[in-house]
């Protein structure tokens, strides 16, 4: 079969012909049908941080068919289309207990997404309903990752919320602050580019980062928020994020930045502003994933681009720069 591996090189990706994987007995083989890129492939491919081992296959945003199952499979049958938990998890260690399934240190990565074909264990191929195709099964895992941060975050139905950034990871989590009844949302982002696809997910206001930025959003708040989200994974974010709250908000971040970011803990103590870094999601967050889209197909909107496997070493490169995009997926 043909997949994606980094060559180990600063930014290179390089497609190559690897032996079909054999599904174990409690295991489905997939033919991945979507898979989209994700900023953490960027991250890990880039030569700088934390990275992938040289030669190693990724992709975790992905859905597709079982072909096959394997011999103790009974939950499954050839022919079901499922979105990939790509995180494995035991369920006995005591960050399973946790529930979240990123935690767990016991068991393999399924992260197999860029590649025609895939094994996983039956229990991380979660079954799509009917009412949701393959390139909203592959939205699944994203949508995810903002389902886990908005319910950990304690967001209450009536409170006000502001979020930082405007790519994929904050256009779910202003829908999932608007699911759990945001009174208002207010984006701010350092361009205009998105601001029409935040206002269809829900936020009620736009804001271009600048040095007015925090007086506009308190003027669309008539006051301050109860929770900040920091959705872009840049450094210099959590000061930012500092810069909008008021007496104890709390300031959670999704962006999953892996470069230092400093801020000044005096400042953060004298608002009695309270830190929250999240990342990973529960079995629990898929299945809201799975419903939600099963009722909104808005959510669709999303995809900026489909491309085929043959584009991906380009398009990540292109992805490293300036870009339009919103989120990429790869069709098979």
């Amino acid at each position: 079969m043909r997949a994606a591996v980094f060559t180990g090189q600063p930014g290179e990706i390089a497609l190559a012909r690897i032996p079909d994987p054999d599904p174990g007995p409690q295991d489905v083989l997939i033919a991945v049908k979507r898979c989209g890129v994700c900023g953490t492939d960027l991250a890990m491919t880039s030569g700088e941080g934390w990275l992938l081992p040289e030669g190693s296959q990724f992709g975790h945003e992905y859905a597709g068919e079982v072909v096959a199952v394997g011999s103790e499979v009974k939950t499954h049958r050839v022919g079901d289309l499922v979105t990939a938990v790509p995180s494995g998890f035991c369920g006995s260690c005591h960050h399973c207990d946790t529930e979240n399934v990123v935690l767990c240190k016991e068991s393999d990565s399924a992260a197999f997404g860029f590649a025609e074909l895939a094994v996983l264990p039956a229990k991380q191929a979660l079954i799509l309903p009917t009412e949701v195709g393959l390139s909203a099964g592959a939205l699944v895992e994203p949508l995810a990752i903002s389902h886990y941060g908005v319910r950990l975050s304690g967001l209450c139905a009536g409170q006000d919320v502001v979020i930082l950034g405007a790519g994929a990871v904050a256009l779910y989590t202003i829908y999932w602050a608007r699911q759990f009844g945001a009174r208002r949302i207010v984006v701010v982002s350092r361009s205009e580019r998105r601001r029409a696809l935040c206002l269809k997910l829900g936020a009620d206001e736009f804001v271009v980062s600048d040095e007015n930025a925090a007086d506009r959003v308190r003027a669309a708040l008539a006051g301050k928020p109860k929770v900040i989200f920091e959705c872009a994974g840049a450094t210099g974010m959590l000061g930012l994020a500092m810069q909008f709250a008021g007496a104890f908000s709390k300031i959670v971040s999704l962006g999953f930045c892996m470069a230092p970011d400093p801020i000044t803990p005096a400042v953060a103590a004298y608002q009695c502003i309270s830190f929250q870094f999240l990342v990973g999601y529960t079995l629990a967050d898929f299945h809201a994933s799975i419903n939600a889209l099963e009722r909104d197909l808005e959510l669709e909107l999303t995809i900026s681009s489909t491309i085929s496997l043959d584009e991906l070493p380009q398009m990540m490169r292109a992805l490293r720069g300036v870009h339009a995009e919103t989120k990429v997926h790869v069709a098979f």
